[in-house]
C-alpha cells in the first residue's frame, strides 16, 4: 500500500515545529495578509519566517507548502505575485493556489515549483480536475469535504494527479470557500479576505445573560458562564427559530477518520491533511501525534487495524462541540 503523507497546518513558527517534531510528513503554511484563508490578526508568516521554517523543516525531511489560496482582484494582484517569488526563493516544495491566472503565473515564472489545486477550488470531477492538470500543471488535488468515501475512490483511480483528503479539523456547510452567510451580513468574500468572520467585524459583549458576540452587529451566540468560548462563525451560531434557541445551520463538530483509515490508505490517496492553521502549537502538537500513531500503526496492519479509544479521546478534546463525524466520507448508499 501506498504510504499518504500526513499534512499539518502551522499558522506560526511554534506550530510549524510542534508539526514538524510530532511527526507531520509535510507542514503547510501561509504569508501574512490576505493571500491565504486564514487572514487573522497576528497569525501567519513574513517571508524571513518562511525561510527559516522551510530550513527547519527540511532538516529535519519534512516538507513545506505554502497556501496562497485566496482569489486576489486586480488590487491585490502586486501582493499575490509576490507571494508566489517568496514561496519559490524560501524553498518551499509546493504551492497551495486555486486562482487560475497564480497558478499559470507561478508555473510560468517557477517551472520547478510544484502546485497543488486547493480545496477552494472546489474540483470536484475528474474533468474539473484534469483539466487544472493539463492547462496548468498542477500535480496534487486538495478534494472538498463534500465527496463520500466512494467518490473519493473512483477520483483516485481515475485522476492522473496525487489525491489529498482532509483527515481531522472543522466542517463546513458551505462550498469550500463560498460562504453567502459571511459575506451578506460583512460584506466581505471569504475567498477574498481570507477569513470568515473579519476581526474587524467582531465584538464581544459582557451582561447579564452571559458572553455575547455579535459579527457586524448580528448576534451570533451566546455563551454562559464557564461556557467555552470558540470564534464566532455565522453557520455555527445559535438562533432563536420557532421559539426555541439551537443550532439552527450547523452543529458545531469535527471530521475525524480514524474509523476508516484503512479504508482511504487502500484506496491510493496520497496525503491526509489536517484543517487548522489558526489553531495554538498545543493543538498542532496534539493532533500531529495521534494522527502519526494511528496512522503508523495503519499501515503496519491494515487488516488489524483499530483506532485505540486513547486516540479517539485525544481528538475529542480538541474537537469542534467535543465531538466527532465521519461528515460526507460516509454514505453507505453511494
Amino acid at each position: 500500500m501506498r504510504r499518504p503523507e500526513l499534512v499539518c497546518p502551522a499558522g506560526t513558527l511554534p506550530a510549524l515545529r510542534a508539526a514538524v517534531e510530532g511527526g507531520a510528513d509535510a507542514v503547510y503554511v501561509g504569508l501574512r495578509g490576505a493571500t491565504n484563508a486564514r487572514n487573522f490578526p497576528g497569525l501567519n508568516l513574513t517571508p524571513r519566517e518562511l525561510a527559516e521554517g522551510v530550513r527547519h523543516a527540511h532538516a529535519a525531511g519534512a516538507r513545506v507548502f505554502l497556501a496562497l489560496n485566496t482569489y486576489p482582484g486586480p488590487e491585490e494582484w502586486p501582493e499575490a505575485e509576490a507571494a508566489v517569488d517568496a514561496a519559490a526563493e524560501a524553498g518551499v516544495d509546493a504551492l497551495i493556489a486555486a486562482d487560475p491566472g497564480l497558478l499559470a503565473r507561478a508555473r510560468e515564472r517557477h517551472p520547478g515549483l510544484a502546485l497543488h489545486l486547493s480545496v477552494q477550488g472546489s474540483a470536484t470531477n475528474r474533468r474539473a480536475i484534469g483539466f487544472y492538470h493539463e492547462r496548468l500543471g498542477i500535480r496534487r488535488v486538495v478534494l472538498p469535504r463534500v465527496l463520500s468515501l466512494a467518490q473519493v475512490r473512483r477520483l483516485v483511480e481515475r485522476l492522473p494527479v496525487e489525491v489529498e483528503v482532509f483527515a481531522f479539523g472543522s466542517l463546513c456547510v458551505m462550498v469550500e470557500g463560498r460562504c453567502m452567510l459571511s459575506s451578506y451580513v460583512t460584506g466581505e468574500s471569504p475567498n477574498r479576505c481570507g477569513v470568515c468572520s473579519p476581526a474587524k467585524a467582531v465584538r464581544w459583549e459582557e451582561g447579564p445573560e452571559g458572553r455575547s458576540v455579535r459579527l457586524n452587529g448580528v448576534l451570533v451566540e451566546r455563551f454562559g458562564s464557564g461556557e467555552p468560548a470558540g470564534y464566532p462563525v455565522l453557520c455555527k451560531g445559535r438562533f432563536r427559530v420557532g421559539g426555541h434557541v439551537y443550532h439552527a445551520i450547523e452543529e458545531p463538530t469535527s471530521l475525524n477518520v480514524l474509523d476508516i483509515l484503512p479504508e482511504l490508505v487502500r484506496c491510493g490517496v496520497a496525503a491526509l491533511k489536517v484543517e487548522g492553521r489558526q489553531r495554538s502549537p498545543a493543538y498542532v502538537a496534539q493532533v500531529t501525534r495521534v494522527l502519526r500513531e494511528a496512522l503508523d500503526a495503519c499501515l503496519a496492519d491494515p487488516d488489524g487495524y483499530r483506532p485505540d479509544p486513547a486516540w479517539v479521546a485525544a481528538l475529542d478534546r480538541v474537537s469542534e462541540g467535543s465531538t466527532h463525524t465521519l461528515g460526507a466520507l460516509d454514505r453507505p448508499w453511494m
